[in-house]
Formats: structure tokens, sequence, C-alpha cells
């Protein structure tokens, strides 16, 4: 284990310690802390959420599609995602915590109201999302891609610069054809827990949005 995802696994039990016996942490079943205290927690929240959500609008929107419109051979594209995406996964992760984690210092889960109760759940939500991403649909997507650059390799493609030849060269090959369905399935599942990681992240951003105004 790579010292990155043993500091997300540091970070991730040390939240999850927080979250659910902030007492063990010197929170009060009640909420109050000491001011001090409080903005630090508070910083450490915006902090940490606006990070999380701004490494996944630029790796995802910004920086594919910067190396997309480069001179950048299709395959090389697409081994230069399998190296961006775990690592920003991995400071995703550990932004996630730490929101969450000062999130439920502040707001102990006896003490919490209805809404602030929802909005840990999406903090946590988002959490879970990107680890399923890191952990799971992420590496068993690039392991299909791999499998579907050999098969690209042994038909000449896949060095083209922009679009790509596949799809007209998987209508008369089938091996190809389904490698194809196989990668698209397992890569709309990881673009679903994207799109979800996302939906939570903004959906929170609208409750700080609301008490900046308040």
């Amino acid at each position: 284990m790579s010292w990155p995802r043993q500091l997300l696994a540091v970070v991730s039990f040390l939240a999850t310690g927080v979250i659910f016996s902030p007492e063990s942490f010197g929170s009060k079943s009640d909420g109050q802390i000491s001011t001090k205290l409080a903005t630090y927690l508070r910083l450490a929240h915006l902090l940490s959420f606006s990070t999380a959500l701004g490494t996944a609008l630029w790796v995802t929107f910004v920086a594919v599609v910067v190396n997309f419109g480069t001179l950048i051979p299709r395959h090389l594209f697409g081994n230069l995602r399998s190296k961006l995406f775990p690592a920003s996964f991995i400071l995703v992760g550990i932004c996630c915590a730490i929101s969450a984690g000062s999130f439920g210092y502040l707001h102990p889960w006896k003490s919490s109201s209805t809404a602030e109760k929802f909005q840990l759940g999406l903090l946590l939500s988002s959490f879970a999302f990107n680890l399923s991403n890191l952990f799971l649909f992420g590496p068993m997507t690039i392991e299909m891609m791999k499998k579907r650059h050999k098969v690209e390799r042994e038909l000449c493609i896949g060095e083209e610069i922009g679009w790509s030849k596949n799809t007209e060269v998987a209508m008369v090959n089938t091996k190809l054809a389904a490698v194809n369905r196989k990668f698209r399935m397992i890569h709309g599942v990881a673009s679903l827990a994207h799109v979800m990681f996302f939906a939570t992240l903004i959906m929170h951003s609208w409750h700080l949005a609301g008490n900046f105004i308040n």
C-alpha cells in the first residue's frame, strides 16, 4: 500500500471515530464547543469540501478535455487517465473524510436536527461513492481498458489521435465488439457512481450557500 492510500486509511478511520463517537474526541453530546475550535473545524470542512469538489471537476471536465484535444495517441490518453483518476480519487477521498469528520464533530448525531443528519448522510454518501470508484469500479475499468488496448493493438488500431477507429472495426470483428460491450458496461457503472458523487456534493453545497446567506 502506497503512502497516499495509507494516509487515506488513517484519515478515514479517524473520521469514522469522530462521526460515530464524537464524545471520545472531546465533543459534547449537546454540540456545544469552543468558538475557536468551531472556527477551525468549519475552516477544515470548507477547505476539504471545496478541494474535493474542485479536484473532481478539474480532473473530469478540464484535464480530460484538454488531453483529448491535444496531439496524444488514444492509447496514451487512456493510460494517462488510468494514472490520473486513481490519484484524484485518493485526494478526494481524504478531503471527503475530513469534511465529513469535521461536520460530524460540529453536529453530533444525538443533538443534530433532521436537516443536519441529512447533510452528514450526503457527505458520507459522497465518500462511499468515491471509494467505490477507487477500490472497485475504477480498477475494473482500467483492467478492461488494458484488455481492449491489447485487442486493438492486434488489429493495428489505437494509436490514432482524436476520434477512434474502434467503432468501425468492431462492426466486422466480434472479439473487439465483445470487449467493447464489457468495457462500456463497467465504465457506465463507474460513471454512474461518479455522477452520484457529484450530486451529493452539489446538494451539500446548496446547504452551505443557504447558511452563508442566513
